[in-house]
């Protein structure tokens, strides 16, 4: 079998699925990638709301940016920068010590390059997931993968048992859909049974996490107090990042737009309190509440904003939030992504090499590899 003839099936569409799907199709194997969300991004993704007066605004709230160190995604990105999918975000960033009310640390703009997706961090998993050769099908839950031995393929179907189709290969982004953590929350089990392949099990079994809340603000004229951009804050036990979203390249000036982010243990004592379960509108606005008040406690003369909304990271499964928790440990640094070669099986994510946009990137190319080199032998 040739590339052309090879079938591989990407579930989730992160930016490590998005661009695994990619780089399979410019090798001439045939893509499809399921997502049970309505639209790729994942932790990249916009959030799209609507203010009283009825203006629409976009808040990145989930990775704000992202830097890059290794040679194979600098390449990926000035691609991408030079298609006008990703942009460098040229500000300041700085940290905030809320002992003495002041601004510290800040580092000035060109010491480490910060890109952004244009007009969204989404924008760069969008393009990606609509390149030739991949078929993205977007509010399409994964229900069961089945390794077919007398055919040497895969079968998935859909949450209504419904068949999908059949594939060469499977890459799976979206860890919840091996985590034995899955059963936790739904109540079914992951997927992905993975008692064939005992020594990836072992390492997907208790990956740790950080949830974390993330608090959109919109304001009807700049925070001029706040002299940088973005921030983390120092001694905060309730925030722990800062940036205005508005700042970035090619998004709209109509308001000035901030998202906050919590501190995991913040999100963890919310979590202890509420449950797994979707948070409800109450819990939501307590959140969104205790997270400004925070932000008005640092002395910078915050004022009330013109839209105010919580969102929580926290875990991704079809009956939950939207949202996987931020890894806080690296299960794969060496091979940056988990392979079986029987059966034709790639894990991989920011949880693989290191919990940021370049660890997810290098992990979907990795197991691009993978399936394109064993798919070459068949």
């Amino acid at each position: 079998m040739n590339n052309a003839a090879s079938k591989v099936t990407v579930v989730g569409s992160g930016i490590s699925g998005a661009v695994c799907a990619c780089t399979l199709a410019r090798n001439g194997i045939s893509v499809t990638l399921f997502d049970s969300a309505r639209g790729p991004g994942g932790r990249m993704s916009q959030r799209r709301e609507t203010s009283e007066d009825g203006n629409e605004m976009l808040f990145d709230h989930g990775a704000p940016f992202f830097t890059v160190t290794n040679n194979d995604v600098l390449a990926l990105v000035r691609e991408w920068e030079s298609g006008g999918l990703v942009a460098e975000w040229k500000v300041n960033l700085g940290s905030f010590d809320r002992v003495s009310k002041k601004f510290v640390n800040i580092q000035q703009d060109g010491m480490n390059k910060k890109y952004v997706g244009v007009p969204g961090m989404n924008s760069i998993c969008k393009a990606l997931c609509h390149q030739p050769g991949v078929e993205s099908k977007f509010g399409v839950g994964v229900g069961r993968f089945e390794w077919l031995e007398d055919k040497n393929l895969w079968s998935v179907s859909g949450l209504d048992g419904q068949s999908l189709g059949q594939f060469n290969g499977v890459v799976a982004s979206d860890k919840n859909v091996v985590s034995p953590r899955f059963r936790d929350v739904t109540g079914r089990p992951p997927p992905l049974d993975l008692t064939f392949a005992p020594d990836l099990a072992v390492k997907l079994e208790e990956i740790p996490v950080n949830p974390c809340f993330a608090l959109m603000l919109a304001f009807s004229k700049p925070l001029s107090p706040i002299p940088v951009k973005g921030f983390s804050f120092q001694d905060s036990e309730v925030l722990s990042w800062a940036h205005c979203d508005s700042s970035k390249p090619g998004r709209s000036a109509h308001s000035e737009r901030w998202v906050l982010h919590s501190t995991a243990d913040y999100a963890r004592t919310v979590i202890a309190q509420t449950g797994l379960q979707k948070p409800s509108e109450a819990t939501l606005k307590k959140v969104a509440e205790e997270m400004f008040q925070e932000f008005q406690g640092t002395g910078l003369s915050i004022p009330l904003p013109i839209f105010r909304k919580a969102h929580r990271w926290y875990r991704r499964s079809n009956i939950t939030c939207r949202g996987s928790a931020f890894p806080a440990a690296s299960i794969a640094k060496e091979e940056r992504c988990l392979w079986d070669v029987k059966k034709r099986l790639a894990i991989c994510g920011d949880f693989c090499v290191s919990p940021n946009v370049e660890g997810a990137i290098l992990s979907g190319l990795a197991a691009a590899s993978k399936l394109t080199e064993i798919l070459s032998c068949l």
